[in-house]
Formats: C-alpha cells, sequence, structure tokens
C-alpha cells in the first residue's frame, strides 16, 4: 500500500471451531487433552477412536465391546475387499495408499456396509414401534412380536433384512453369538442387539426359510447398542477392514498370489458371442 492511500475494509479473522486436534509451536491437543502428555501411552487406539465420534470418552465396557467389534470385522479371508486391494497392489506396488483404497472402496451393500444398513434397520424399527418396546426389555420373548412387524414390513416393502444370511456360514455365524456374550457380560445387551437377536428367531415364519445372523449385522447393532450415530457405522466396518487389509499387502508382500489370482481369470476367460443367449 501506497503512503497516505487509504485502507482498504478490513475483515476479522476467522474462526473454525472444532473439539478434536489443534496444535502450536510446543503443543498438540486432542480432544481438550495434551496429546503427548495425557494421551500417549495411556489410551488404546479403540478408546481413542470411540472418544473422537462421541466427544465422551467411553467406558472400559463401551470399550470391550467396541474392539469386540473392531476384531469381529478387520479380516475375513478373500473377500472381495481384500482381493480387490492385493490386486491394485499387482498392479500398482508403489502406491500402497491405492491398495488400501480400492479394498476400502468396495466396502458397500454385500460386504461391510451391512454393518450401517442393519444398525439403520433396527434403529429406524424401534422409532417407528417405541409404544411396542416391551416392559420387561430382559424378557426375550417380549421382543418376537416387534421382530415380526419389523420383519414383514421388510418383506412388503420388498426389502432385504440387513443381516440375515451369509456366503459361507449357512448355519451360524460364530461371530454373533460371541458378541452377545461379550455385550451381556459388559450390560450392553441394548434393545438393537435384543431386536436382531429376536429377528434370528422369528424371521423363518415371514420368510419361509431360516438363515444366520451374520457378523457383520451384529456389528451394527452392537455399535448401536453404543450409542453411535447409525449413519456413521460403516465408518467403523472401514476403520477395522483396514487394518485388516494391511495385513492382506504385508501377506502379500511375504507370499504373492495377486498375479496367479489375476492369471487364473484371464486363461480362463472365454468370448462369448454378445447376440448369443
Amino acid at each position: 500500500m501506497n503512503a497516505g492511500q487509504p485502507a482498504g475494509p478490513s475483515y476479522p479473522t476467522p474462526q473454525y471451531p472444532t473439539s478434536l486436534g489443534t496444535s502450536t509451536a510446543d503443543t498438540i491437543s486432542l480432544l481438550g487433552q495434551d496429546l503427548a502428555g495425557d494421551l500417549m501411552g495411556k489410551v488404546g487406539f479403540g478408546e481413542l477412536a470411540m472418544w473422537l465420534v462421541t466427544q465422551r470418552r467411553p467406558t472400559p465396557s463401551q470399550v470391550r465391546v467396541f474392539e469386540a467389534v473392531l476384531v469381529a470385522l478387520a479380516d475375513h479371508g478373500f473377500t472381495p475387499t481384500a482381493i480387490a486391494a492385493r490386486l491394485t497392489y499387482v498392479s500398482a506396488p508403489e502406491s500402497l495408499q491405492g491398495a488400501m483404497a480400492a479394498g476400502l472402496l468396495g466396502g458397500g451393500s454385500r460386504f461391510l456396509g451391512v454393518t450401517e444398513d442393519c444398525g439403520m434397520f433396527l434403529a429406524q424399527a424401534l422409532a417407528r414401534h417405541a409404544d411396542e418396546m416391551p416392559a420387561d426389555p430382559a424378557d426375550d420373548a417380549a421382543w418376537e412380536p416387534l421382530a415380526l412387524t419389523a420383519v414383514r414390513e421388510a418383506r412388503a416393502a420388498g426389502r432385504y433384512v440387513p443381516g440375515l444370511g451369509h456366503p459361507v456360514h449357512k448355519v451360524q455365524d460364530p461371530r454373533t453369538p460371541r458378541l452377545m456374550q461379550i455385550a451381556g457380560e459388559e450390560g450392553l445387551l441394548g434393545p438393537h442387539l435384543r431386536l436382531f437377536d429376536a429377528i434370528g428367531r422369528v424371521h423363518e415364519q415371514v420368510l419361509g426359510r431360516r438363515l444366520p445372523l451374520n457378523g457383520a449385522g451384529v456389528c451394527g447393532a452392537a455399535l448401536a447398542d453404543l450409542d453411535l450415530p447409525v449413519e456413521l457405522l460403516r465408518g467403523f466396518a472401514l476403520l477395522a477392514r483396514a487394518a485388516g487389509l494391511l495385513g492382506q499387502l504385508a501377506e502379500e508382500n511375504r507370499r504373492p498370489i495377486g498375479m496367479d489370482v489375476y492369471l487364473s481369470v484371464d486363461r480362463a476367460a472365454t468370448h462369448v458371442d454378445p447376440e448369443g443367449s
């Protein structure tokens, strides 16, 4: 600005409020705590993840259930997400982040996303029928009329009941009873888990066949009972699967199979007439 030139309009310095992380030249604060002095070495990653989302420090019981969910969802073998990560790594080994992202992008309505879909389904059913909640929440049989209603409504709308069925575990997903047990031990067997459990008992009356309650679904119910936002539940599934994908990529380094997967598909490709049946 030239001397004597009138000053232009002044604007207030913008403020961007956050309750998460801030830093100065000498300190880092997270959740209102000193990161180095109060959190590092004192707070586990699962506890921190819950705290970041809810802005409330979770109890040890909540952390145990939450971390059981993360363990349940971390890895389930050569799922599409794991295969996508490995094949991307074969194609671009210099891009670990690309391989991780490829696996995470596959978290949808059939794999991983079921966690959020089930939590949302249960939460909406409980909200719609709040006046039908059992007087005694510990009475398992009392949840069955509401469960029947929820399944019937889904069928009438032409929708699947998320959390029912599994491509591998045709009779029982071993994660389901174990997570129910852990939640019960910690006094966190809440309405979402109880309704989900009841759906497992009654759905055959509506659908005409028995399907297992799958691990992704029970994880969604457990997370909803922890009062985590149901619209963010897929994020926790992705958080868990990120660890599994990193393990898959580490194994791809040690014992590669990605190229064999690619070649087996490529060599099995057969041309078909696009006009044929």
